[in-house]
């Protein structure tokens, strides 16, 4: 270990415990996610230490931290504290943080996690077991059970009373709303906080004007991905989540919705470059290394796909050097604008602004954006060619090719993944590859196949 590294390590260690003793004495100095940083360099320096330091910090403490803490970490948790300390974090937690947790215990250590469940109430078991019954894409899985309800015929005096008790015993947190139900527990609407306040505590809620009340609500079985579009549309900070019966289970908050879009936007981005968000947060090499290869290798094939046109031109080519200096240009455009249009077609699809049904208004507008950008750099680069190599019908093959390679481009940049979304495939994994190869041969077999009608 470098002197940097102990003179680090021993900041690290001064502050954490500092911050455990202020905590211990009732004064929160630090946010969580900052302790969740510090704890991290100390893992990476000294793993022994970091062990150490996670064993005195208090499980009402941990357990804020550790939903800032990055998947693998959470994974390995269990072979850092002990798993009855983990089961009082676990405790501590919101019950989608907590299942999330005992999830994601449950990849690395099957046993662990059951322990670790056999060691919560029952109430905790049931709750996480309920959680983790839902599909990853399912609203459900992302769900929290603690939330504020109220029957339709109870006073709002009682009911503030009642969420006054429950956030002394800290049992509620990021309460925005009221979520009416009746004696069947069947949503009715919800109303927020700051309308509910202007209203005598002497009444009923089914004294509130129905102008005040919401009736926002999603089903525990539907696309998750659905509800990030229903917050930004409709400006929600919390959303109620029903069953097929409109029975009432739990809340989306708008913490679960910045998780959800952060989880979606990672796999779109990584997706593209066809790598795995879930493998590249391992921690080993040969895992990340193995995954990135399998796309390297569809990427060979693809690029041995076009080398293949390139040789059916071989005696053009040989011909007429100047070629050779200028098909790099044609491939390399049509490839950044199919890039350009496959981009904000992924991006608008899993947006929810475009779907296959409007594929016909997408590819028609893609394509005209295509097309005037074609005859826009088919006469600079027309241009260029003849000025460099001094032969006019060089000129005017380039500027064909071109206009045909980014016509290609933004026609198959919008058709490939809405195609693919049609079939249930992603179109985020699979785009790239093909669009690649699709630019590569159209702009070589147009550009050398013109060359040799042409200049030969």
């Amino acid at each position: 270990m470098t002197n940097t590294n102990i003179k680090k390590l021993e900041e690290l260690i001064y502050e954490i415990n500092e911050t455990i003793a202020n905590y211990k004495n009732g004064i929160v100095d630090d946010h969580p996610f900052d302790i969740a940083k510090d704890l991290q360099d100390i893992r990476e320096i000294d793993f022994n230490e970091y062990k150490s330091i996670c064993k005195k910090i208090p499980s009402e403490l941990f357990a804020q931290i550790l939903i800032n803490m990055p998947t693998y970490i959470q994974e390995e948790i269990t072979s850092v504290i002990s798993e009855q300390k983990v089961a009082k974090v676990t405790s501590n937690m919101d019950s989608d943080d907590a299942s999330l947790l005992i999830y994601n215990i449950s990849q690395k250590d099957e046993s662990s996690a059951q322990t670790v469940l056999s060691k919560l109430n029952i109430e905790e078991q049931q709750i996480i077991e309920e959680l983790n019954a839902y599909e990853f894409n399912e609203a459900g899985a992302y769900m929290q059970k603690e939330l504020f309800s109220v029957n339709l015929k109870e006073n709002i005096g009682d009911a503030l009373k009642r969420l006054k008790e429950k956030k002394d015993l800290h049992l509620l947190s990021n309460i925005f709303h009221a979520f009416l139900v009746d004696d069947d527990n069947s949503f009715l609407g919800s109303i927020g906080l700051e309308e509910l306040i202007l209203f005598e505590r002497s009444q009923k809620f089914e004294e509130i004007p129905a102008d005040k009340i919401e009736h926002y609500s999603y089903s525990d079985k539907g696309d998750a991905s659905d509800i990030v579009n229903m917050f930004t549309n409709y400006d929600l900070n919390a959303l109620a989540i029903v069953d097929s019966n409109n029975k009432l289970l739990g809340r989306v908050t708008h913490n679960d919705i910045s998780t959800l879009m952060q989880e979606q936007d990672t796999k779109q981005l990584y997706s593209l470059a066809g790598v795995n968000d879930k493998i590249e947060e391992e921690e080993s090499i040969y895992k990340i290394g193995k995954n990135r290869a399998f796309w390297l290798s569809i990427n060979l094939i693809t690029a041995i796909l076009a080398s293949l046109v390139i040789g059916i031109f071989d005696t053009t080519i040989q011909s007429l050097v100047a070629l050779a200096v200028l098909m790099p240009i044609v491939a390399s455009m049509g490839g950044n604008a199919g890039t350009q249009t496959l981009t904000v077609t992924v991006r608008q699809m899993a947006l929810g602004d475009i779907e296959y049904d409007d594929a016909k208004k997408t590819i028609i507008k893609e394509v005209t954006i295509s097309l005037v950008n074609g005859f826009l750099f088919a006469v600079v680069i027309g241009l260029i060619a003849y000025f460099w190599f001094k032969i006019p019908l060089l000129g005017l093959v380039i500027a064909i090719s071109m206009v045909i390679n980014l016509l290609s481009a933004g026609f198959f940049g919008a058709v490939i993944p809405l195609v693919l979304e049609k079939f249930k495939i992603d179109p985020a994994i699979g785009s790239t590859v093909i669009l690649t190869t699709v630019t590569d041969i159209v702009g070589f077999f147009s550009f050398l196949g013109l060359a040799t009608i042409i200049l030969l």
